[in-house]
């Protein structure tokens, strides 16, 4: 009877331990993914069966003639053009980064600072706020899987100053962060100025409960010189297979001479003239402009209709966000720009198109300069 084969037995051992390895490292990645989907809201809330949005269970989007019907999955063909046609879709060198100005004090008028898809830093009368920071590198509950920057973070998180107060518009994860959020515990004092449920999400990943502020629509919150108003939205929420358990929306950011727009998601709706009529004019208003698709035009804006949304609001200078950072839709990279620069013009709406990082004082906004054209 003859002995085993050293050599087999070896590969054998190697390749458990190799399967070993993987299966540790997965479980190490894997191991937040059941606290990335935050926490649904208690129903019992009184705040939140109080909610005009909220009935069965969930938020509802505001009755509307123009917007599409309930926000609903992708559609096969969607599906199909996200998965194969590759073409056009991630820009073809690296994306140039402008140093962010962030340090000394805030502007005494108004300054926008763009990180990349909709996080940005308003400077406004000389208070600051942080909108839908995300520094991470996915925008997904894995490290592992999930969409991924198509360029750095322009400043490290540690940097930015101190600020006033951080908004979010709504529970997605290109919009709402887990390990942001944690970070910016330790590393800002301000608030979180977020829509109705959200607070449950913050709770479990540690955020102090003094420094949670939830709004319904059209409810306002004052801190210092500074009043933040939730504003609505079409759109939806989730981030698991539990769908609309939290509310979304808009913001509008007001200190005592100026006033800022922004649109968080949404698709085009009635909504944003009674915005422009309630708030308006703004000094400046950061508009979505990107992942749009004709299967979910209900939820996300088009050039062209945010454009048209802009000139409701009474919207100021245009900055367009919601583009160049992640590859979310079957469009070109840089189409919506594109798509942009063309129907504002037509229009005769001003517009700046930052590098991401680059900081604009609305007062005196950069030349087009195209910056994105050698990338398509």
């Amino acid at each position: 009877m003859s002995g085993a084969d050293p050599g087999r037995t070896g590969r054998r051992r190697l390749a458990a331990l190799a399967a070993l390895a993987l299966a540790g490292a997965a479980a190490w990645a894997l191991r937040e993914v059941p606290a990335q989907f935050g926490r649904r809201p208690d129903a019992s809330d009184p705040r939140v069966r109080a909610s005009p949005q909220y009935r069965d269970g969930v938020f509802h989007n505001a009755p509307s003639e123009v917007a599409a019907g309930a926000p609903g999955r992708p559609d096969g063909a969607t599906l199909r053009r996200m998965l194969f046609d590759k073409e056009g879709r991630v820009p073809v060198a690296p994306v140039p980064l402008a140093v962010p100005e962030v340090a000394g004090g805030a502007s005494g008028g108004v300054a926008v600072t763009w990180f990349g898809h909709a996080s940005a830093l308003l400077e406004l009368d000389g208070c600051r706020v942080l909108v839908d920071p995300i520094w991470s590198d996915r925008c997904s509950p894995s490290r592992l899987t999930g969409p991924k920057r198509l360029h750095p973070v322009p400043v490290e998180l540690a940097e930015l100053p101190q600020v006033d107060a951080v908004l979010i518009s709504h529970d997605h994860y290109d919009h709402l962060d887990m390990a942001t959020v944690r970070r910016l515990v330790r590393l800002q004092s301000a608030p979180f100025a977020v829509p109705l449920g959200i607070g449950g999400h913050l709770r479990r990943w540690g955020v102090p409960e003094h420094r949670i502020i939830e709004l319904d629509w059209d409810e306002t919150c004052t801190l210092g010189e500074l009043t933040l108003t939730l504003t609505a939205a079409h759109h939806f929420s989730g981030r698991s297979l539990a769908r609309n358990t939290t509310l979304w929306g808009s913001w509008v950011v007001a200190g005592p001479e100026h006033r800022v727009f922004f649109t968080g998601d949404s698709g085009y709706f009635e909504g944003f003239a009674r915005i422009g009529e309630q708030h308006g004019p703004f000094d400046a208003a950061l508009m979505a402009i990107g992942a749009y698709d004709a299967a979910w035009a209900d939820i996300h804006l088009n050039p062209e209709e945010a454009v048209r949304a802009h000139l409701e609001l009474r919207g100021g200078l245009l900055l367009p966000i919601h583009w160049c950072t992640f590859n979310l839709a079957p469009h070109p990279w840089a189409e919506p720009v594109e798509r942009l620069l063309a129907e504002a013009k037509a229009q005769g709406v001003p517009l700046a198109v930052p590098r991401p990082g680059q900081r604009v004082e609305v007062a005196n906004p950069p030349e087009l300069d195209g910056w994105w054209e050698a990338l398509s």
